[in-house]
């Protein structure tokens, strides 16, 4: 009894605190669901919105992972696409129309064209020096003078032998003549006559000898007092006032060059013989110029005089002689230097700075500026080059504008911004990185008709 009544309560407690609007269930479909005597438990609803709102979370949590990944791949996405890249600065200059210079050259080495090594005639002891170390002296001007007073005893011996000879051939005479007459009258043998007549004849022999003697003795008075012999330079002094000096010795006194006019012998290879030859026989006077030995200075500017008449086996070249006036004696002799032959002058072809030029393994060409500010590679073909310009025969024509400096950075197709070099700027003020000036884009503009369009066969990038 106990049992019913306590069961009997907990139903009404649960029957009073369902709230209104639900409906309640029954006790006996519960009892049968759970398949035993038990009474049924309470619904469990604060369990069941818990557990929905973790799902509904779990989902928004993922949905924000998966928009994150999203946006993140998009992102990086856009920061990978390339970019444009920017304007190269270079520096170009303009192909023009003109004249170049065509130039054979050859090693040389200054050659006098007299030099006179002056040796003494005579023994004796120097008396007077009378020219100063490197004085420029003139022909005929007193250089060294020998004792003398040997040779002028000798002089006046045969002078005085000459007399003797002389009296004794006049004497000689006047007995000829005497037994001439007597012969006539054939007073005196044929075998005196004939005696007297032979030694008439050898007193004119002594007499001769004697005027030999002193001709001898005179010439050497004058080898005493030597003399320069051509106009020129003298160089160091070899001996000294008092030295005893022998014709034997093989010391020259002194060594004169002459300095005014110079000449260079230089050499030239036998293929480019023909057209020197090709140009002298048509009575061209060929220019030549005398570099230093780095090639960079002129030294003295000569003609071509000279061409020798055999080739250098072992060397394959030919020597040629260019005199030069060398009034201000800048050349001395044996000197060293570069010979530049002037063979023709080129006009009215198209130059290019040498800076312009670019080559590889296959090909010579160059960076073609466009008139939209991009570059294309045009093959070319140089002809003939000098230090600063160079012919091109094909490839561009007068007024196209190319790039000098900042070459390494281009490509086909890159895009610069170019500073054109005008024929006044040197080229060291030309740097790149500045903007270009208007009138360069203008003339770009300008030039955009002069442009060839035909694609460039050479390569299609920087080598």
């Amino acid at each position: 009894m106990r049992d019913d009544s306590k069961s009997s309560q907990q139903y009404a407690s649960s029957t009073v605190t369902q709230q209104p609007g639900q409906v309640r269930s029954s006790s006996t479909l519960d009892s049968l669901r759970q398949g035993s005597d038990e009474p049924p438990s309470p619904p469990n609803h604060p369990r069941r919105r818990t557990w929905l709102w973790l799902a509904a979370l779990a989902v928004l949590l993922l949905a924000g992972v998966i928009v994150w990944r999203e946006f993140t791949r998009h992102s990086q996405a856009a920061s990978t696409k390339p970019k444009t890249p920017p304007a190269t600065p270079v520096v170009a200059a303009e192909a023009r129309q003109g004249d170049i210079p065509v130039y054979f050259t050859g090693l040389g080495a200054v050659t006098s064209i007299y030099t006179v090594t002056i040796k003494t005639r005579v023994d004796g002891q120097i008396n007077k020096v009378s020219y100063i170390e490197g004085q420029a002296v003139k022909k005929g001007q007193p250089l060294v003078d020998i004792d003398s007073r040997p040779y002028e005893v000798q002089l006046i011996q045969a002078q005085g032998q000459l007399m003797k000879d002389q009296a004794a051939l006049e004497n000689a005479r006047i007995d000829l003549q005497r037994y001439q007459a007597l012969l006539a009258k054939n007073a005196v043998a044929q075998q005196i006559y004939a005696t007297q007549k032979a030694t008439v004849a050898q007193d004119e022999g002594n007499v001769k000898t004697d005027e030999g003697n002193i001709a001898s003795a005179k010439l050497n008075i004058a080898y005493c007092h030597i003399n320069a012999s051509i106009t020129g330079r003298v160089g160091l002094r070899l001996v000294d006032p008092g030295n005893l000096v022998s014709a034997a010795s093989a010391t020259p006194l002194v060594v004169i060059t002459q300095t005014m006019p110079i000449s260079v012998i230089f050499t030239l290879p036998e293929e480019q013989i023909p057209e020197v030859l090709k140009r002298e026989r048509a009575g061209a006077h060929l220019a030549v110029a005398a570099l230093d030995r780095e090639s960079k200075n002129v030294i003295a500017n000569g003609e071509l005089t000279t061409i020798d008449n055999q080739i250098d086996q072992t060397t394959g070249t030919l020597r040629f002689r260019a005199t030069f006036p060398n009034k201000d004696e800048s050349l001395f002799a044996n000197q060293f230097v570069n010979a530049r032959l002037l063979v023709e002058t080129k006009q009215n072809v198209t130059l290019l700075p040498n800076a312009a030029i670019q080559r590889n393994g296959s090909a010579t060409f160059v960076y073609l500026l466009q008139p939209d500010k991009s570059v294309t590679v045009r093959n070319v073909k140089v002809g003939t080059t000098d230090a600063n310009e160079s012919e091109v025969s094909s490839g561009v024509s007068p007024g196209d504008v190319v790039i000098t400096q900042g070459v390494d950075k281009l490509q086909e197709g890159s895009r610069v911004q170019a500073q054109i070099q005008s024929a006044d700027t040197p080229a060291k003020n030309n740097q790149p990185g500045t903007s270009a000036s208007s009138s360069a884009s203008s003339n770009s503009d300008a030039k955009s008709g002069k442009h060839r369009t035909s694609p460039a066969t050479g390569p299609s990038q920087k080598p």
